[in-house]
Protein backbone atom coordinates (compact mmCIF):
# COMPACT_ATOMS: atom_id res chain seq x y z
CA UNK A 1 0.00 0.00 0.00
CA UNK A 2 1.32 3.41 -0.95
CA UNK A 3 1.05 6.46 1.27
CA UNK A 4 -1.31 8.07 -1.24
CA UNK A 5 -3.67 5.10 -0.89
CA UNK A 6 -4.11 5.66 2.84
CA UNK A 7 -7.39 7.39 3.67
CA UNK A 8 -6.61 10.77 5.25
CA UNK A 9 -3.83 11.36 7.84
CA UNK A 10 -1.69 13.46 5.48
CA UNK A 11 0.33 15.16 8.26
CA UNK A 12 1.05 11.89 10.05
CA UNK A 13 2.13 10.20 6.83
CA UNK A 14 4.48 13.06 6.03
CA UNK A 15 6.09 12.63 9.44
CA UNK A 16 6.51 8.88 8.96
CA UNK A 17 7.92 9.40 5.47
CA UNK A 18 10.48 11.85 6.81
CA UNK A 19 11.48 9.47 9.59
CA UNK A 20 12.38 6.81 7.04
CA UNK A 21 14.11 9.23 4.67
CA UNK A 22 16.32 10.52 7.49
CA UNK A 23 17.08 7.07 8.90
CA UNK A 24 15.10 7.56 12.13
CA UNK A 25 13.41 4.16 12.18
CA UNK A 26 12.69 2.96 15.70
CA UNK A 27 12.86 -0.82 15.96
CA UNK A 28 9.50 -1.03 17.80
CA UNK A 29 6.58 1.29 17.12
CA UNK A 30 3.11 1.24 18.64
CA UNK A 31 0.45 2.51 16.22
CA UNK A 32 -2.55 3.40 18.38
CA UNK A 33 -6.10 4.07 17.25
CA UNK A 34 -9.38 2.38 16.42
CA UNK A 35 -9.23 -0.13 13.58
CA UNK A 36 -11.78 1.90 11.62
CA UNK A 37 -9.43 4.89 11.62
CA UNK A 38 -6.98 3.13 9.27
CA UNK A 39 -4.21 2.05 11.64
CA UNK A 40 -3.42 -1.07 9.63
CA UNK A 41 -3.33 0.99 6.44
CA UNK A 42 -0.73 3.26 8.04
CA UNK A 43 1.37 0.24 9.08
CA UNK A 44 1.26 -1.34 5.61
CA UNK A 45 2.17 1.92 3.86
CA UNK A 46 5.05 2.47 6.28
CA UNK A 47 6.44 -1.01 5.69
CA UNK A 48 6.15 -0.77 1.90
CA UNK A 49 7.96 2.57 1.84
CA UNK A 50 10.67 1.19 4.12
CA UNK A 51 11.28 -1.90 1.97
CA UNK A 52 10.95 -0.21 -1.44
CA UNK A 53 14.17 -0.25 -3.45
CA UNK A 54 13.31 2.72 -5.66
CA UNK A 55 11.32 5.36 -3.76
CA UNK A 56 9.97 8.14 -5.95
CA UNK A 57 8.69 11.52 -4.80
CA UNK A 58 7.97 10.40 -1.26
CA UNK A 59 6.15 7.26 -2.39
CA UNK A 60 7.17 3.61 -2.89
CA UNK A 61 7.65 2.88 -6.58
CA UNK A 62 5.04 0.12 -6.65
CA UNK A 63 7.04 -1.78 -9.27
CA UNK A 64 10.11 -3.27 -7.57
CA UNK A 65 9.90 -6.87 -6.28
CA UNK A 66 9.47 -5.68 -2.69
CA UNK A 67 6.53 -3.42 -3.56
CA UNK A 68 4.83 -6.11 -5.63
CA UNK A 69 5.24 -8.72 -2.88
CA UNK A 70 4.10 -6.41 -0.07
CA UNK A 71 1.05 -5.39 -2.10
CA UNK A 72 0.21 -9.10 -2.34
CA UNK A 73 0.95 -9.54 1.41
CA UNK A 74 3.53 -12.15 0.45
CA UNK A 75 6.92 -10.53 1.07
CA UNK A 76 9.34 -13.07 2.63
CA UNK A 77 10.70 -10.43 5.05
CA UNK A 78 7.32 -9.04 6.16
CA UNK A 79 5.44 -11.16 8.69
CA UNK A 80 1.94 -10.78 10.11
CA UNK A 81 0.65 -11.62 13.57
CA UNK A 82 -3.04 -11.41 14.49
CA UNK A 83 -5.56 -13.05 16.85
CA UNK A 84 -6.52 -16.60 15.96
CA UNK A 85 -8.96 -19.17 17.30
CA UNK A 86 -8.46 -22.83 18.24
CA UNK A 87 -4.73 -22.39 18.95
CA UNK A 88 -4.45 -26.05 19.99
CA UNK A 89 -5.52 -27.19 16.52
CA UNK A 90 -4.13 -24.23 14.55
CA UNK A 91 -1.18 -22.98 16.64
CA UNK A 92 0.09 -20.07 14.52
CA UNK A 93 -1.13 -17.35 12.19
CA UNK A 94 0.33 -19.22 9.21
CA UNK A 95 -2.80 -21.41 9.26
CA UNK A 96 -4.96 -18.34 8.60
CA UNK A 97 -2.70 -16.38 6.25
CA UNK A 98 -4.98 -17.03 3.27
CA UNK A 99 -7.98 -15.62 5.11
CA UNK A 100 -5.87 -12.72 6.35
CA UNK A 101 -4.78 -11.76 2.83
CA UNK A 102 -8.35 -12.04 1.62
CA UNK A 103 -9.66 -9.85 4.46
CA UNK A 104 -7.02 -7.16 4.08
CA UNK A 105 -7.47 -6.98 0.32
CA UNK A 106 -11.28 -6.97 0.33
CA UNK A 107 -11.54 -4.30 3.04
CA UNK A 108 -8.77 -1.95 1.88
CA UNK A 109 -6.99 -2.98 5.12
CA UNK A 110 -9.68 -1.45 7.33
CA UNK A 111 -11.77 -3.88 9.37
CA UNK A 112 -12.41 -4.51 13.04
CA UNK A 113 -11.95 -7.53 15.27
CA UNK A 114 -15.56 -8.70 14.92
CA UNK A 115 -15.33 -8.63 11.12
CA UNK A 116 -12.11 -10.66 11.27
CA UNK A 117 -13.71 -13.38 13.38
CA UNK A 118 -16.70 -13.47 11.03
CA UNK A 119 -14.29 -13.99 8.13
CA UNK A 120 -12.75 -17.07 9.76
CA UNK A 121 -16.17 -18.44 10.81
CA UNK A 122 -15.53 -17.78 14.48
CA UNK A 123 -18.04 -15.04 15.26
CA UNK A 124 -18.77 -16.34 18.76
CA UNK A 125 -15.14 -16.92 19.71
CA UNK A 126 -12.53 -14.69 21.27
CA UNK A 127 -9.20 -14.89 19.53
CA UNK A 128 -5.78 -14.84 21.11
CA UNK A 129 -2.18 -14.53 19.97
CA UNK A 130 -0.68 -17.70 21.50
CA UNK A 131 2.86 -18.20 22.70
CA UNK A 132 3.50 -20.55 19.78
CA UNK A 133 3.20 -17.52 17.51
CA UNK A 134 5.96 -15.69 19.39
CA UNK A 135 8.19 -18.74 18.95
CA UNK A 136 7.31 -18.81 15.26
CA UNK A 137 8.27 -15.15 14.83
CA UNK A 138 11.58 -15.64 16.66
CA UNK A 139 12.35 -18.51 14.28
CA UNK A 140 11.50 -16.43 11.19
CA UNK A 141 13.52 -13.42 12.34
CA UNK A 142 16.58 -15.58 13.01
CA UNK A 143 17.01 -16.06 9.25
CA UNK A 144 18.89 -13.60 7.09
CA UNK A 145 16.73 -11.12 5.18
CA UNK A 146 15.78 -12.50 1.77
CA UNK A 147 15.56 -9.10 0.08
CA UNK A 148 16.89 -5.71 1.14
CA UNK A 149 17.96 -4.84 4.67
CA UNK A 150 14.94 -4.97 6.97
CA UNK A 151 12.82 -7.74 8.41
CA UNK A 152 9.43 -6.44 9.55
CA UNK A 153 6.65 -7.79 11.76
CA UNK A 154 3.17 -6.24 11.88
CA UNK A 155 1.28 -7.32 15.00
CA UNK A 156 -2.42 -6.51 14.64
CA UNK A 157 -4.19 -6.17 18.02
CA UNK A 158 -1.25 -7.04 20.30
CA UNK A 159 -3.63 -6.66 23.27
CA UNK A 160 -4.83 -10.18 22.38
CA UNK A 161 -1.47 -11.67 23.42
CA UNK A 162 -1.64 -13.91 26.45
CA UNK A 163 0.90 -13.41 29.24
CA UNK A 164 3.40 -15.93 27.89
CA UNK A 165 3.26 -14.41 24.41
CA UNK A 166 3.72 -10.88 25.75
CA UNK A 167 6.75 -11.92 27.78
CA UNK A 168 8.29 -13.68 24.78
CA UNK A 169 7.75 -10.60 22.61
CA UNK A 170 9.26 -8.42 25.33
CA UNK A 171 12.52 -10.36 25.11
CA UNK A 172 12.75 -9.62 21.38
CA UNK A 173 11.98 -5.93 21.95
CA UNK A 174 14.67 -5.71 24.62
CA UNK A 175 17.34 -7.33 22.43
CA UNK A 176 16.25 -6.91 18.81
CA UNK A 177 18.17 -8.15 15.83
CA UNK A 178 19.74 -5.43 13.71
CA UNK A 179 17.46 -4.00 10.99
CA UNK A 180 14.37 -5.57 12.56
CA UNK A 181 11.13 -3.59 12.74
CA UNK A 182 8.07 -4.30 14.89
CA UNK A 183 4.85 -2.39 14.22
CA UNK A 184 2.22 -3.06 16.89
CA UNK A 185 -1.20 -1.95 15.63
CA UNK A 186 -3.18 -1.48 18.82
CA UNK A 187 -6.62 -0.26 19.92
CA UNK A 188 -6.18 -0.54 23.69
CA UNK A 189 -2.57 0.15 24.74
CA UNK A 190 -3.61 0.14 28.40
CA UNK A 191 -4.02 -3.64 28.06
CA UNK A 192 -0.35 -4.15 27.18
CA UNK A 193 2.45 -4.78 29.64
CA UNK A 194 3.98 -1.51 30.83
CA UNK A 195 7.38 -2.92 29.94
CA UNK A 196 6.26 -3.31 26.32
CA UNK A 197 4.88 0.23 26.28
CA UNK A 198 8.19 1.56 27.58
CA UNK A 199 10.10 -0.09 24.75
CA UNK A 200 7.96 1.18 21.88
CA UNK A 201 7.62 4.54 20.18
CA UNK A 202 3.93 5.45 20.23
CA UNK A 203 2.29 6.83 17.08
CA UNK A 204 -1.25 8.09 17.58
CA UNK A 205 -3.63 7.75 14.65
CA UNK A 206 -6.69 9.97 14.96
CA UNK A 207 -10.08 9.94 13.30
CA UNK A 208 -10.18 10.21 9.52
CA UNK A 209 -11.23 13.62 8.25
CA UNK A 210 -14.85 13.79 6.94
CA UNK A 211 -13.64 15.04 3.55
CA UNK A 212 -11.40 12.00 3.12
CA UNK A 213 -14.21 9.68 4.21
CA UNK A 214 -16.63 11.25 1.75
CA UNK A 215 -14.10 10.87 -1.08
CA UNK A 216 -13.57 7.21 -0.17
CA UNK A 217 -17.34 6.63 -0.07
CA UNK A 218 -17.78 7.95 -3.60
CA UNK A 219 -14.63 6.54 -5.20
CA UNK A 220 -14.55 3.09 -3.56
CA UNK A 221 -18.03 2.39 -2.19
CA UNK A 222 -20.06 3.85 -5.02
CA UNK A 223 -22.05 6.29 -2.91
CA UNK A 224 -23.61 9.41 -4.38
CA UNK A 225 -21.94 12.67 -3.34
CA UNK A 226 -24.86 13.66 -1.09
CA UNK A 227 -25.06 10.22 0.57
CA UNK A 228 -21.28 10.18 0.99
CA UNK A 229 -21.20 13.59 2.65
CA UNK A 230 -24.01 12.66 5.06
CA UNK A 231 -22.49 9.28 5.94
CA UNK A 232 -19.03 10.80 6.43
CA UNK A 233 -20.42 13.26 8.96
CA UNK A 234 -22.18 10.50 10.86
CA UNK A 235 -19.29 8.01 10.73
CA UNK A 236 -17.21 9.78 13.38
CA UNK A 237 -13.93 9.32 11.51
CA UNK A 238 -14.31 5.55 11.08
CA UNK A 239 -14.43 3.66 7.79
CA UNK A 240 -16.13 0.66 9.40
CA UNK A 241 -18.91 2.92 10.68
CA UNK A 242 -19.07 4.62 7.30
CA UNK A 243 -19.74 1.28 5.61
CA UNK A 244 -22.43 0.42 8.15
CA UNK A 245 -24.18 3.74 7.66
CA UNK A 246 -24.15 3.35 3.89
CA UNK A 247 -25.41 -0.25 3.87
CA UNK A 248 -28.08 -0.09 6.57
CA UNK A 249 -31.46 1.30 5.68
CA UNK A 250 -32.31 4.41 7.69
CA UNK A 251 -34.77 3.62 10.44
CA UNK A 252 -33.88 -0.07 10.63
CA UNK A 253 -32.91 -1.39 14.05
CA UNK A 254 -29.96 -3.67 14.55
CA UNK A 255 -29.97 -6.42 17.17
CA UNK A 256 -27.76 -4.26 19.39
CA UNK A 257 -30.14 -1.32 19.03
CA UNK A 258 -33.09 -3.49 20.01
CA UNK A 259 -31.22 -4.84 23.04
CA UNK A 260 -30.20 -1.33 24.11
CA UNK A 261 -33.67 0.22 23.78
CA UNK A 262 -35.32 -2.67 25.60
CA UNK A 263 -32.83 -2.43 28.47
CA UNK A 264 -33.38 1.29 28.86
CA UNK A 265 -37.16 1.05 28.69
CA UNK A 266 -37.20 -1.71 31.29
CA UNK A 267 -34.80 0.30 33.43
CA UNK A 268 -36.80 3.49 33.69
CA UNK A 269 -39.97 1.43 34.20
CA UNK A 270 -38.37 -0.55 37.08
CA UNK A 271 -39.50 -3.86 35.56
CA UNK A 272 -36.95 -6.00 37.35
CA UNK A 273 -38.30 -9.45 36.48
CA UNK A 274 -38.10 -8.62 32.79
CA UNK A 275 -34.56 -7.35 33.31
CA UNK A 276 -33.61 -10.90 34.36
CA UNK A 277 -35.12 -12.15 31.08
CA UNK A 278 -33.12 -9.50 29.20
CA UNK A 279 -29.90 -10.68 30.87
CA UNK A 280 -30.66 -14.27 29.86
CA UNK A 281 -31.13 -13.14 26.25
CA UNK A 282 -27.69 -11.51 26.22
CA UNK A 283 -26.16 -14.57 27.89
CA UNK A 284 -27.25 -16.64 24.89
CA UNK A 285 -24.94 -14.57 22.67
CA UNK A 286 -21.28 -15.44 22.21
CA UNK A 287 -18.63 -13.45 24.04
CA UNK A 288 -17.70 -11.42 20.98
CA UNK A 289 -21.35 -10.56 20.46
CA UNK A 290 -21.65 -9.55 24.11
CA UNK A 291 -18.58 -7.33 23.85
CA UNK A 292 -19.88 -5.85 20.63
CA UNK A 293 -23.17 -4.97 22.33
CA UNK A 294 -21.43 -3.35 25.29
CA UNK A 295 -19.22 -1.25 23.03
CA UNK A 296 -22.32 -0.23 21.07
CA UNK A 297 -24.15 0.67 24.31
CA UNK A 298 -21.18 2.73 25.45
CA UNK A 299 -21.36 4.71 22.23
CA UNK A 300 -25.10 5.43 22.58
CA UNK A 301 -24.71 6.48 26.22
CA UNK A 302 -22.02 8.97 25.23
CA UNK A 303 -24.08 10.26 22.30
CA UNK A 304 -27.13 10.66 24.54
CA UNK A 305 -25.11 12.65 27.04
CA UNK A 306 -23.92 14.93 24.22
CA UNK A 307 -27.55 15.61 23.38
CA UNK A 308 -28.28 16.38 27.03
CA UNK A 309 -25.31 18.76 27.07
CA UNK A 310 -26.69 20.65 24.05
CA UNK A 311 -24.10 19.32 21.57
CA UNK A 312 -26.56 18.01 18.99
CA UNK A 313 -24.71 19.78 16.16
CA UNK A 314 -21.74 17.38 16.50
CA UNK A 315 -23.80 14.25 17.15
CA UNK A 316 -23.04 11.15 15.07
CA UNK A 317 -26.54 9.70 15.50
CA UNK A 318 -28.85 8.97 12.62
CA UNK A 319 -32.14 7.22 11.80
CA UNK A 320 -33.81 5.16 14.52
CA UNK A 321 -30.86 5.67 16.88
CA UNK A 322 -31.22 9.42 16.68
CA UNK A 323 -34.99 9.29 17.13
CA UNK A 324 -34.69 7.15 20.27
CA UNK A 325 -31.79 9.04 21.84
CA UNK A 326 -33.47 12.42 21.42
CA UNK A 327 -36.19 11.13 23.76
CA UNK A 328 -33.86 9.11 25.96
CA UNK A 329 -31.16 11.78 26.44
CA UNK A 330 -32.71 13.42 29.56
CA UNK A 331 -32.14 10.17 31.44
CA UNK A 332 -28.36 10.48 30.93
CA UNK A 333 -26.98 13.54 32.67
CA UNK A 334 -24.26 14.71 35.04
CA UNK A 335 -25.63 12.77 37.99
CA UNK A 336 -25.30 9.32 36.39
CA UNK A 337 -23.29 9.37 33.15
CA UNK A 338 -19.94 8.52 34.73
CA UNK A 339 -21.47 5.66 36.71
CA UNK A 340 -23.21 4.30 33.59
CA UNK A 341 -19.97 4.37 31.62
CA UNK A 342 -18.16 2.68 34.51
CA UNK A 343 -20.73 -0.14 34.62
CA UNK A 344 -20.37 -0.78 30.90
CA UNK A 345 -16.59 -0.73 31.08
CA UNK A 346 -16.65 -3.11 34.05
CA UNK A 347 -18.90 -5.52 32.16
CA UNK A 348 -16.57 -5.31 29.15
CA UNK A 349 -13.58 -6.07 31.34
CA UNK A 350 -15.31 -9.00 33.08
CA UNK A 351 -16.48 -10.57 29.82
CA UNK A 352 -13.04 -10.06 28.30
CA UNK A 353 -11.58 -11.94 31.27
CA UNK A 354 -14.00 -14.86 30.79
CA UNK A 355 -16.34 -13.88 33.61
CA UNK A 356 -19.64 -15.73 34.00
CA UNK A 357 -22.01 -13.98 31.55
CA UNK A 358 -25.11 -14.66 33.67
CA UNK A 359 -23.57 -12.97 36.70
CA UNK A 360 -22.06 -10.14 34.65
CA UNK A 361 -25.22 -9.20 32.77
CA UNK A 362 -27.63 -9.70 35.66
CA UNK A 363 -25.57 -7.30 37.73
CA UNK A 364 -25.19 -4.95 34.75
CA UNK A 365 -28.94 -4.86 34.06
CA UNK A 366 -29.87 -4.18 37.69
CA UNK A 367 -27.15 -1.55 38.14
CA UNK A 368 -28.20 0.20 34.93
CA UNK A 369 -31.84 0.16 36.01
CA UNK A 370 -30.95 1.81 39.32
CA UNK A 371 -28.93 4.53 37.61
CA UNK A 372 -31.52 5.25 34.92
CA UNK A 373 -34.40 5.28 37.40
CA UNK A 374 -32.70 8.04 39.40
CA UNK A 375 -33.94 10.45 36.75
CA UNK A 376 -37.62 9.65 37.33
CA UNK A 377 -37.76 9.22 41.10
Amino acid sequence: MKFNEVIGHSQLLEQLRNNIDTGRVSHAQLIVGECGWGTLQVALAYVQYLHCAHREGGEPCGKCPSCVQIAALAHPDVHFVFPIVNPTKNPTCDYFIGEWREMVTASDAIFDEHEWYDNIDAANSQGIIPVKEAENIIRKLSFKAFEGEYKSVIVWLPERMNTQTANALLKILEEPWEKTLFLLVCEHPESLLTTILSRTQQINVGRIEPEALADYATSRLGATPSAAASAARIAGGSVTTLRRVLTEQEGSASDNFELFTRLMRLSYSNRHLELFEWAEQVCAMGREGQKNFLEYALGLIRESYMLTAGMESVSNLWGAEREFCLKFAPFVANHNVEALVAEIERALRDIGQNGNPRMVFTHFALATSKLIAQRVQ
